[in-house]
C-alpha cells in the first residue's frame, strides 16, 4: 500500500499534469482502486487534488464476511502463503471472488446460452468475460499489508492504519467528494462502503446509490446508462 500511495499515485499525477498542461486534477478510483485514493488524499490533502470520486470502495471491512473468513490468521497464515508464492497469481485471486457466488460462472453460460442467436448479448457477454477475466497477479506484500492491516484488524475503518509511519485520518480530505455505491454489490456491499461518507471532512460531499452490481456499476449498459451521466454531472459543476 505504502508504494501505490507515496509512489505510484503520485507519479501518475505527474504525468497527468505533464500531458494535459493542467495542474488541478480529479482522482477516480474503483473498489480497491477508492480504497488507495482516500489513503492517498488523506496523507497528501493539500497536494494537486481538486476532486475525490470513489466507486465502491470498501472501508469497514467486516462487512466484507466471506473474504474476511478466507483471511482469518486462525486459518490462513499470510505470511506463509506469500513467502512462498511470492507475488500472488491471477487465478487465485480469480477463484476469491468466484468464491462469493459459485453458481455465477454456470448461470452465465446459460444465459449465453439462451441468447446465443442475439449478436448484440453474445457481443456484451463475451467483453464482460474478458473484463472479468482479466485480473493480475497481486504483490506478494500488498497482499500481506492489506490481508493483515485491512481484513484482520479493519484499521482503515478503526482508524488505527499506518502508510510510511503516518496516521490514515479520512477526516483530512476536504477536497469535493463523490461516493458512488451499487445497491446489490456482493463484493463490496454497501453497509462495508458506508461509513465512507461520515469519515471524509469534505463540506461537499455526496453519495449516490444505484441499481446494479460490483461490476454493471462501471461496465455494462447498466454503467452507460446510469453511472457514467451521474458522474459526468457531478463533474461538470466542479471542473471550472
Amino acid at each position: 500500500i505504502d508504494d501505490y500511495v507515496q509512489g505510484f499515485i503520485p507519479d501518475c499525477i505527474r504525468r497527468v499534469q505533464r500531458d494535459s498542461g493542467e495542474q488541478d486534477v480529479t482522482l477516480v478510483g474503483y473498489c480497491a482502486g477508492g480504497m488507495l485514493s482516500v489513503i492517498y488524499q488523506s496523507l497528501h490533502p493539500e497536494g494537486p487534488i481538486k476532486n475525490l470520486v470513489c466507486f465502491t470502495t470498501p472501508v469497514d471491512f467486516s462487512k466484507m464476511e466471506l473474504f474476511r473468513s478466507l483471511a482469518d490468521a486462525r486459518s490462513f497464515d499470510v505470511d506463509q502463503f506469500v513467502d512462498k508464492v511470492g507475488v500472488v497469481p491471477a487465478d487465485f485471486v480469480v477463484a476469491g471472488f468466484d468464491a462469493l457466488r459459485p453458481a455465477s460462472r454456470i448461470a452465465g453460460q446459460i444465459r449465453l446460452w439462451d441468447n446465443l442467436w442475439n449478436d448484440q448479448f453474445v457481443k456484451g457477454f463475451r467483453r464482460m468475460e474478458r473484463w472479468g477475466n482479466e485480473t493480475l497477479p497481486l504483490p506478494g506484500g500488498y497482499f500481506r499489508q492489506t490481508t493483515k492491516e485491512l481484513m484482520q484488524k479493519n484499521a482503515l475503518y478503526e482508524g488505527t492504519l499506518r502508510i510510511a509511519g503516518r496516521p490514515v485520518d479520512l477526516g483530512k480530505i476536504t477536497v469535493p467528494f463523490l461516493h458512488i455505491a451499487a445497491q446489490y454489490d456482493h463484493i463490496v456491499p454497501p453497509a462495508c462502503s458506508a461509513p465512507l461518507l461520515g469519515r471524509v471532512g469534505s463540506r461537499d460531499k455526496q453519495e449516490i446509490i444505484l441499481p446494479g452490481g460490483h461490476v454493471s456499476l462501471a461496465a455494462g449498459p447498466n454503467a452507460v446508462k446510469r453511472m457514467w451521466p451521474a458522474l459526468d454531472s457531478w463533474l461538470q459543476e466542479r471542473s471550472t
